[in-house]
Order: C-alpha cells, then structure tokens, then sequence
C-alpha cells in the first residue's frame, strides 16, 4: 500500500484537501486529531508529558492545549521536546491504523511533516501552498487569535519556499474548485502509481 503525505504551513487548507481525498474513497490519518487523543489517553505519553511540562499541562477536564500552547510557541526548545515524545507516538499509531486500511493508498495529513523528517517514511509527499496573508486571515478567524498569535505559530515552521523542493505535488489551494481539479489529477496518478484505475477503485 502506498502511503502519501499531505501537509502544509498552518493555515494553507490541509483539512480541506484531505477532505476531498476522503470524498473521493481515499483513507485519510489526521496526525493532528490523534496526537491529541494520544496526548489525552496514552498513559507513557501522558507521564511524559507531565514531566517535561508539569501538572498544569492538565487540566481537570483533561489536555490544556491553550496553557500548553502558551508555554511552547513562545519556546522553541519546549516545542522540540514536546515534539520528540509525541511525533514516535503518532508514527507508530499510524503505522498500526495503515494496516486496518483497504485501499490502493492512505494519506497522513500532518502539520510539520516535512520539518520533522517523517517524509521520509512515506511514498510521496504532497504540499498543501497558500500566499502568507490568506493564511493568516484564515487562521484568525478559525482560532479567534489575533495576526500576531499566528505569524509566532508560522515561525516555528519552514516557509513554502523551503518546503517546495521536497514535495511530489504542490496545491496551491486559493480557490476551492481548481483546488478540487488538483486533488483529482494527483489522485489519478496516484491510483496509477499503486497499479490501480479509476474504474477498478471504487
């Protein structure tokens, strides 16, 4: 089975392009999703967790992701940490929910997979590319958090310029129908990649 990495800087559309590849039959991992849950019920990961960060990375209601946010964005080598405790947990959760799938490929959408190297255990790699400004607004408004709050997120990432050359295919996702048409082409190459058709896959 080939497995396909999607990903993007914050803001780009991952989300959306992931759901047209799920339109279209193609499972689809939200490393995001699960890092969280695995975050909020693996006990290792959980302790671990607690230990580099402290109590208050909980809550009484479970993971504090605002107060976690808050000490980790502004904290480059906190953020590393954090992410070297969770990332080996997610790769191994995906590796275990790849093998439930039936399908001619499986899509991993994640944020940072590019600048943590986990690429490089997948068979393609798609870049999910929006001007810095579109994205801004777009993550203003789905986080009620202020253009400031997202430009510090967007620089514990690599630009678009960085991550271009490391990808198979590039979305640019500005307007949502041409974004679709892209989706389609990439997944008609990929079904031949995978020796599948569009008429065999359904």
């Amino acid at each position: 089975m080939i497995c396909v990495g999607l990903t993007g800087g914050i803001g780009s559309g991952k989300s959306t392009v992931a759901s047209y590849f799920t339109a279209l039959g193609i499972p689809v991992y939200d490393s995001d999703t699960r890092a969280k849950a695995l975050m909020q019920n693996d006990p290792v990961l959980r302790d671990q967790i607690t230990q580099l960060l402290g109590q208050k990375a909980y809550n009484p209601e479970g993971l504090d992701r605002r107060w976690i946010a808050s000490r980790v964005f502004s904290n480059p080598d906190l953020l590393k940490a954090l992410n070297e405790r969770v990332h080996p947990a997610v790769r191994a959760d995906f590796d275990r929910w790849r093998t439930e799938q039936q399908a001619p490929y499986v899509v991993q959408e994640a944020a940072i997979l590019l600048e943590n190297g986990a690429y490089q255990h997948l068979d393609y790699t798609i870049l999910v590319v929006a001007p810095q400004k579109t994205r801004i607004e777009r993550v203003v408004a789905r986080d009620k958090v202020t253009s400031t709050q997202v430009q510090e997120r967007m620089k514990h990432q690599w630009t678009d310029d960085e991550k271009i050359p490391l990808a198979d295919f590039v979305i640019e996702n500005t307007d949502l129908e041409n974004t679709r048409e892209t989706v389609e082409v990439i997944h008609r190459k990929l079904l031949k990649l995978s020796g599948s058709t569009p008429e065999s896959f359904c």
